[in-house]
């Protein structure tokens, strides 16, 4: 699945891409085309697991960051339509606001919104034709979506995002397939400046008042650390007066806005940990390691990690009795590790 950054033209959304991913990426400058990086999702639970069952290596879950060029202020920007075509493939939006000089938060956020009502007003005015032609020979499938399609027109004509609306299951289908960009689940992002790294001034404390759903973050100063080892980025971090990097944050609320839950497999060879959908079977969870895995399945033996916080070892989680064994239709939970038995 794949987060994309947008934003206002300078927001700091390369520089934040690049502190995602660790500089990986060379940049394309002035290029209508995004970058596109794999970030590496920082997670203490990872390193704690660690600290238990020591591994020959530490793999942390990953997600694919797409950096899309920013909109002017004023819309019409040049490749208006491409850089909109790029924010309709990605699954959830993480839109970055200037927090450092000045700048009006809450109209830049309403500036971006508009563009994406406004983009999904064309979407869905031919939509509604098509639909209601449909609709007219009796098939149920177009009148369903005929209803869907009218009262997404009417959400939008109010000036209002699709998410803003409630939908059931079978309506964020129907939502889905015709990529309503107002309709992604999107993250706020406060980028403030050096000064103010806690994000306590009046514009980045407007950003949190528009949503619940907000991260402040100094791009600059986490893009620096992303280039440091790790004795060079305690030492700034400690000058700074900051416990530990944002970037670590900000990975774990795009996981929460893609819907994400994180589990873990654990070993001396390796441990890691897997990013699947909320709610994924132990089957599909297995599929996310390995296909022959999921067609195998026979049971999943697992325990939650704050289990091995606790005891200290998963001879002890055996012995108080704290080990699961798991089939095919067990839901997983946000922070299991877990073996997979299967036999193909």
């Amino acid at each position: 699945m794949e987060c994309g950054l947008i934003g206002l033209q300078g927001v700091g959304k390369t520089t934040l891409f690049q502190a995602l991913t660790a500089h990986a990426v060379p940049i394309q400058v002035g290029s209508i085309k995004p970058n596109v990086g794999i970030a590496a999702m920082p997670d203490p639970r990872l390193d704690r697991i660690a600290e238990f069952i020591p591994p020959d290596k530490l793999i942390p879950a990953a997600v694919q960051v797409v950096d899309i060029p920013g909109i002017s202020s004023g819309g019409g920007a040049a490749g208006l339509n491409q850089i909109l075509a790029h924010i309709r493939n990605v699954d959830a939006l993480v839109h970055i606001v200037n927090c450092w000089d000045g700048r009006d938060a809450e109209s830049d956020i309403a500036s971006m919104e508009i563009e994406l009502v406004l983009a999904d007003l064309v979407v869905v005015e031919g939509a509604v034709d098509k639909a209601a032609r449909a609709a007219r020979s009796g098939d149920s499938d177009a009148k369903k979506r005929l209803a869907v399609l009218e009262r997404v027109q009417e959400v939008l004509n109010n000036e209002k995002p699709v998410r803003d609306a409630e939908w059931d299951e079978g309506e964020r289908a129907i939502l889905k397939s015709y990529g309503f960009m107002s309709a992604k689940p999107v993250l706020l992002v406060a980028n403030v400046g050096e000064d103010d790294v806690l994000g306590e001034s009046s514009v980045a404390k407007a950003v949190h008042a528009a949503s619940d759903n907000v991260v402040t973050v100094c791009a600059t100063v986490e893009s620096e650390i992303s280039e440091m080892d790790q004795v060079d980025q305690a030492e700034m971090l400690e000058s700074m007066g900051i416990a530990r990097p944002a970037i670590g944050v900000l990975a774990a609320a795009m996981n929460e806005v893609l819907g994400l839950s994180t589990f873990y497999t654990a070993g001396e060879k390796e441990v890691r940990a897997w990013s699947i959908p909320k709610d994924s079977t132990a089957p599909e969870a297995a599929g996310s390691i390995h296909s022959d895995i999921q067609r195998g399945f026979i049971r999943a033996e697992c325990y939650h990690c704050n289990d091995l916080f606790e005891l200290k070892s998963e001879k002890a989680i055996k012995e108080a009795g704290k080990l699961r064994s798991e089939g095919k239709g067990y839901a997983m939970q946000d922070g299991d590790v877990v073996h997979f038995l299967f036999n193909v």
